[in-house]
């Protein structure tokens, strides 16, 4: 989770010699060597292409900025039938091709040492974005869209599906060994809602991968976990958990369909060294022993965490796997 972040120094150094996180995501020079950082640092066990979730809306014509200390804003929103129908279609080797040639890249200065993740965002995670406009919100306007002009989200939803599915076959085809859709915002659903609005539209991307059996997904919907099974039946080969739900718990109910992602809170890369070897291992025991456990976090690291502190994590994980995940 976010491997190339604010608390590694090194980034931060790349980061300001690129001048702005824009340039930084589309400079492959830049956004490969921030991805690796990581690496030089850890025995990680995979790499994910440094990018932002944003890059498809921006790519479709809404203007994506990065406010230093606000975070993600765009110059237009989505907000009517006009607005929907005025997006582009962008193509990903022409409008995103800078993504595809950091994964490139990337896959060529990793020389198969770990596989390489790539990442889109959900069609429900992007359209909150889209229709607010900026992070941070409260949702008012993306739910508004969605209990008072139904037909108009779907439409919107609809384009957004059809761009990513396109986005995410490209990156397959430029070297991305594993996928990973990031349903930020899922948890911010009611039930029928979530099934509507965010699970049918992961199922319809899920179904239009050309991977043929060879490119694993990772589906992770953020405040979802208690859809566990409902996610696992869309096709993937692996649901993400955050740290609110037991990993044991998940794998009883999946009865060991698909892989299972997570789930250690953030937080406890703030606590003293012990603290994360025995968190670590909490989580470890909760998903029990047998192999399908991807450890991660169950959302991104923060920026005040010690890198010193994510080394004690790895180390622990590593350690002690050996003997459960077998």
């Amino acid at each position: 989770m976010r491997q190339a972040g604010r608390y590694l120094p090194e980034y931060r150094a790349t980061r300001q010699r690129a001048g702005s996180f824009m340039t930084l995501c589309q400079t492959p020079e830049l956004a490969c060597e921030v991805t690796l950082q990581p690496l030089a640092r850890f025995p990680l066990d995979a790499a994910i292409i440094f990018s932002d979730i944003l890059t498809v809306p921006d790519a479709m014509g809404l203007g994506l900025s990065v406010v230093e200390g606000q975070g993600p804003q765009f110059a237009r929103t989505v907000r009517s039938h006009a607005d929907v129908d005025g997006l582009k279609e962008p193509d990903p080797e022409i409008e995103l091709r800078y993504v595809m040639d950091a994964i490139r890249l990337t896959r060529r200065e990793l020389a198969g040492r770990v596989p390489l993740i790539g990442f889109a965002g959900s069609p429900w995670t992007l359209a909150t974005y889209m229709v607010e406009g900026r992070s941070g919100s409260d949702f008012g306007a993306i739910k508004g869209m969605l209990y008072g002009a139904p037909d108009l989200l779907h439409r919107l939803l609809e384009r957004l599906a059809t761009a990513v599915t396109r986005y995410l076959n490209a990156q397959i085809a430029a070297g991305a060994e594993v996928l990973m859709l990031f349903d930020s915002w899922g948890g911010v659903l009611a039930d029928r809602a979530y099934t509507e609005f965010s699970l049918r539209y992961l199922a319809r991307i899920v179904a239009g991968l050309d991977r043929r059996g060879a490119v694993p997904v990772i589906v992770f919907s953020k405040g979802a976990g208690h859809r566990a099974v409902d996610v696992a039946a869309i096709g993937c080969e692996c649901v993400g958990l955050d740290w609110t739900v037991d990993l044991g718990e998940a794998r009883r109910k999946t009865e060991g369909r698909v892989a299972l992602q997570g789930n250690l809170d953030p937080a406890v890369l703030a606590a003293p060294p012990a603290v994360i070897r025995a968190e670590a291992a909490a989580v470890l025991e909760s998903y029990g022993k047998g192999p399908g456990h991807v450890f991660n976090l169950g959302h991104g690291i923060t920026p005040e965490i010690d890198p010193e502190h994510v080394a004690v994590l790895v180390d622990a994980v590593h350690g002690q796997s050996r003997a459960l995940h077998r």
